[in-house]
């Protein structure tokens, strides 16, 4: 096998998608940070990092299953390390093997700092991540998605971060996860003929191209709609309707997808990067809400 460069390495685990796993991370810590838990630091930051590993571990093992399966070849709009021989098959999954270790040795160490609570949601988070594949090819990737980048970290941040569950905090993992699901869900409605080819089944694939495109425009607008009732009835403050600086970004992505076809793919072909994008900013603007309400509005 060639030596590869630290570029190359980047492009296999592709760490510009890591605000999907550390925006749920930083903006759960923020949402405690407001209500006045007091905050672990060096636990969040433990927290940040496992998740983030487990992301590119899981990057890079659904790269390898979709390559096995033929769902990625020369013609597809995925990841290109494999179908253009710029790595071995063995090399991504044993790189997929060690990012999960590396995850598993954070979540060791959390777990021996906070206690035997947050084992479960580390298991069911190493499954959701070695389960995607199969999932992904029997139209659950989805739902894999919602429970891998919302319910479980927010609920395990708040776990290692303050000792205790703070179910509260699935008031913005909703949110956040559903424009997450957004940057799977137009990939797999942008792949829907080579998906087919490969003969898996997808959400969109079930779905249709209308309504997955419906579906995909809900995941971009909702979540506003979901701030915009919590403020009011004050389970959030009322200044994180902040977050409609972005709605012109989301009703973007959302007619962009709904002027799509199984025709016209290459109409929504960045359209996962636009996503990516929205819920960074989403994100980011929340966390700055609850922290300028700690800070300025108490």
């Amino acid at each position: 096998m060639k030596k590869h460069t630290f570029g190359e390495w980047m492009i296999a685990v592709r760490p510009w998608s890591i605000p999907a796993s550390a925006m749920p991370i930083i903006t759960t810590v923020a949402f405690l940070f407001w209500t006045g838990a007091e905050i672990n630091w060096l636990n969040a930051g433990l927290t940040l990092l496992g998740m983030i590993l487990f992301h590119l571990a899981g990057n890079t093992w659904s790269d390898y299953f979709d390559f096995k399966k033929k769902v990625d070849a020369e013609d597809t709009f995925g990841a290109k390390t494999l179908t253009t021989g710029m790595f071995q098959p063995e090399e991504i999954r044993n790189l997929a093997i060690g990012l999960l270790a590396a995850g598993v040795a954070c979540g060791v160490a959390l777990l021996a700092l906070t206690g035997l609570p947050l084992l479960w949601i580390g298991l069911a988070g190493v499954a959701c991540t070695l389960a995607y594949p199969y999932l992904k090819f029997n139209a659950l990737g989805d739902l894999d998605i919602i429970l891998t980048f919302a319910f479980l970290p927010t609920i395990g941040t708040s776990l290692t971060v303050t000792g205790a569950i703070d179910w509260s905090v699935l008031m913005i993992a909703l949110p956040i996860g559903l424009i997450t699901d957004g940057i799977l869900h137009c990939n797999n409605t942008r792949d829907v003929a080579t998906d087919k080819r490969a003969g898996i089944v997808t959400m969109a694939m079930t779905l249709g191209p209308k309504s997955s495109a419906r579906f995909y425009a809900f995941e971009m607008i909702f979540p506003f709609v979901w701030v915009a009732i919590a403020s009011i009835a004050g389970f959030l403050p009322l200044h994180t309707i902040i977050v409609f600086m972005t709605l012109p970004v989301a009703f973007g992505c959302a007619t962009t997808m709904l002027r799509t076809s199984e025709d016209t793919p290459e109409i929504i072909a960045d359209l996962d990067v636009r996503t990516a994008n929205l819920q960074l900013l989403f994100s980011t603007l929340l966390s700055v809400a609850f922290v300028a309400a700690r800070f300025i509005f108490n």
